[in-house]
């Protein structure tokens, strides 16, 4: 299903579906109170830096996937891994892999809220079961071997797709698999270019937890009350809203205990001669 609206606050009195992103979902499961704040508030939390070099990881996986695609053939990663299975080919690939405009979504009707995301890439396998991809880059000493080391963030994100996949009436295999790279840094010299380890990491998704999630995001937007601080994903504190609390308090105290500001001088105008400046124009 495709979205043509767009992006805004919600509206608890508007009738009209509401968009929410895959990554809006993880926001609310990491923090309500950051979530709230972002989609009900549109104070959204301050942007990290754009990892460029990822994203063109990304764009060249991607490019290679598709030369099999389109010849239907075996990608020599899968070869290594013994995985049988082909670049799924459907004219709607680049739609699902366009995040910020369309993607693919499904409309969550006990909620009216429209949940998209833009996926890597689709695999299928010989039982006709479309496998959900997921590209990530990384440079580090020790790169991710298993799902042990995905970040829980990744995990979610995975099962997401998979959800989003299975409500749009496809087969969907239980397992997802994450295309990780990692870039050498060991190399005696860079020479002009930056190698990389690639790892073919299965995972066994789990989207149990997601309508629950969604139900609940939608009373939380539907309340007057800001959730408070201390309710992140399993109970622990945001960083985001320790430092929004402790900064607010510091400004509070300082403006609380500031001085009135003295009432400006009356000061007798007079005319201004050749050698006379005026303080403002």
């Amino acid at each position: 299903m495709a979205w043509n609206g767009k992006s805004k606050t919600f509206d608890p009195s508007s009738k009209e579906p509401f968009k929410v992103s895959r990554s809006k979902i993880d926001l609310f499961t990491e923090c309500p109170r950051c979530a709230y704040l972002d989609i009900r508030l549109g104070v959204k939390r301050p942007s990290g830096p754009s990892f460029t070099l990822n994203n063109a990881v990304d764009e060249l996986l991607k490019r290679e996937f598709d030369i099999h695609r389109a010849k239907a053939t075996v990608h020599p990663l899968l070869k290594s891994y013994g995985l049988d299975a082909v670049p799924f080919d459907d004219p709607r690939m680049e739609e699902w892999r366009d995040a910020l405009r369309r993607g693919i979504g499904y409309l969550h009707a006990p909620t009216n809220l429209f949940v998209r995301g833009g996926i890597d890439d689709v695999w299928v396998n010989p039982k006709g079961e479309l496998i959900i991809v997921d590209y990530k880059a990384t440079s580090k000493k020790e790169g991710p071997k298993s799902e042990d080391d995905l970040y829980p963030s990744y995990k979610r994100q995975m099962e997401i797709y998979q959800w989003l996949f299975r409500k749009n009436n496809f087969k969907v295999s239980p397992i997802g698999y994450f295309v990780y790279v990692n870039g050498n840094s060991d190399a005696e010299a860079f020479d002009g270019k930056l190698e990389f380890a690639t790892e073919l990491i299965p995972y066994k998704g789990d989207d149990s937890w997601i309508d629950g999630a969604i139900v609940k995001l939608k009373e939380t937007l539907m309340s007057e009350a800001i959730p408070p601080v201390g309710t992140a994903f399993g109970g622990g504190l945001c960083d985001f809203c320790t430092y929004r609390e402790a900064a607010g308090k510091v400004l509070q105290a300082i403006h609380g205990t500031k001085k009135e500001v003295p009432k400006p001088v009356k000061v007798e105008k007079k005319k201004l001669t050749s050698h006379d400046t005026p303080l403002f124009g």
